[in-house]
Formats: C-alpha cells, sequence, structure tokens
C-alpha cells in the first residue's frame, strides 16, 4: 500500500459541482485503519456528498483523491423497506449481497444483536434495527465503514450504546471508520479526529481541539461548544440496548 500501510483513503483539495454552484470544495482529509473520522456540520453543509466522493458514488470535480481501501461498506441515512412485507432480520442480511449464515452470525454478535436472527424487522426498537444495518455493513469485514447519521431513531441511552458500539467494531475489525452526524454530543468522544463542514472545511483536529476553534464555535454557538467539553471523559460505566447501566470492571 502506498504512503502508509495503515492509510485507506486520502483526499486532497477535491469538490463537487452540481447545478452551477459548489456543493462541496476544499476537501482534504485521510482516513486510516483503526481510526475514527468524523465530519460533522448542519444540513446541506456538504457531509453525505463528502461520503459519497470516498465511496466512488461521486466524481470529484477537482482535486485528487486515492484510495486503498479493498472493500469499503456503507450505511446511508435513510433506507428504503416495506414495512408491512414480513421480512426477518436473516432474510433481511441478505437481500443485496451473499453473505453467508456464519457470516451472518458473526457480524450480529459483533453488533450484539444475535439472537435477533429470526424475528421480524418490523417488531425491532430503533436501536436493534441500526445495529442490525450496521451488522448487514460489516459482514464481509470491510477495511473502511462508512456511517451516515447512525443514531437516527435511537434513545439517548442507545445513542451511547451505538457509539461505544462503533468504537468496538473500529478496534475488533482493525477498521477505518468515517462517521458522519450533526449529533455533537457523544460523537465528540467516539473519534480520533473532527472535521467540521460548512460547504468547505471549517476547522479539523481533535475533538478537545475542536470544541475550542472559533470557527466551531461560529458555526455551532458558545452553548454547544460548552456542552461539549463536558462529555471528553471516559465511561466508567456501560449504557446498554435495553436501557441498563453497567459498571466497567
Amino acid at each position: 500500500m502506498a504512503e502508509n500501510n495503515n492509510l485507506l483513503v486520502k483526499l486532497d483539495n477535491c469538490g463537487v459541482y452540481k447545478s452551477s454552484k459548489w456543493i462541496v470544495r476544499g476537501i482534504s482529509l485521510e482516513i486510516h485503519k483503526g481510526k475514527i473520522v468524523t465530519l460533522i456540520g448542519p444540513n446541506g453543509s456538504g457531509k453525505t456528498t463528502s461520503a459519497k466522493m470516498i465511496l466512488k458514488i461521486l466524481k470529484s470535480d477537482e482535486g485528487q483523491i486515492k484510495n486503498f481501501a479493498s472493500k469499503m461498506a456503507y450505511v446511508p441515512q435513510k433506507i428504503n423497506i416495506d414495512w408491512t412485507m414480513p421480512l426477518r432480520v436473516v432474510d433481511f442480511m441478505k437481500l443485496t449481497s451473499h453473505i453467508n449464515n456464519l457470516e451472518i452470525v458473526d457480524a450480529l454478535k459483533l453488533t450484539g444483536v444475535d439472537n435477533l436472527l429470526y424475528n421480524d424487522i418490523h417488531n425491532l426498537s430503533g436501536g436493534e434495527f441500526q445495529r442490525v444495518l450496521i451488522a448487514r455493513a460489516i459482514a464481509k469485514k470491510p477495511d473502511l465503514l462508512v456511517l451516515d447519521e447512525p443514531v437516527q431513531g435511537v434513545d439517548f441511552n442507545g445513542e451511547i450504546a451505538l457509539y461505544n458500539l462503533i468504537k468496538k467494531i473500529c478496534s475488533t475489525l482493525n477498521c477505518g471508520i468515517l462517521l458522519i452526524s450533526h449529533d455533537l454530543h457523544f460523537v465528540m468522544s467516539a473519534t480520533d479526529h473532527v472535521i467540521c463542514l460548512n460547504g468547505h472545511i471549517c476547522c479539523s483536529g481533535t475533538p478537545r481541539s475542536i470544541v475550542k476553534n472559533s470557527a466551531y464555535i461560529e458555526l455551532f454557538g458558545e452553548h454547544n461548544a460548552t456542552t461539549l467539553s463536558l462529555y471528553q471523559h471516559d465511561h466508567d460505566h456501560s449504557h446498554e440496548t435495553d436501557g441498563r447501566v453497567t459498571n466497567n470492571v
């Protein structure tokens, strides 16, 4: 692998031009194995567009992209399902990819929902469904996992549990993760590098440095910056999907 054995993707001054305007421009970033990079920004700031450049869904209209990942997986922000149709988790996992039963069970175990293998999709909670979506994405053990707003429809405790799961996946699979979110609270403690977007990169750095950056404060407000700083700590407890809190030993 060129440049760095752990380098998965490198964007250098990339952008997407559509309908006579730049949707996003000047995007430079790197994603490495075993690291989580988070894109944050308001709606319409170019987060998903930037991710789609990395995934080769959209072509960059300027700059250069170097992609060394052999396998990439994507959990989109929205997925269309006919909720009236009976569909078990095991069947859902196989809908659009060739995954064998062992890969399905292993992935569901890693995301903590292997007990739901034969449950109907429409009976799952928001947090359970997100874990199934992530399991479906990691079943083939990708080098790079892209998660677009992964805590949508999940309650407060479920958010914490999902972010802890994302860190666990990153460590267990030694994959790179690109996390897209406008949820700024717990994502900050779950990530190695934060990139703040608003059509371009406003600022980037570690979570601790970002909350003090004037560009970040201007975009999200002093209150958010102050609130986020409170979450820069290591938990001595874990939040389970059913709402229980267990102590870490």
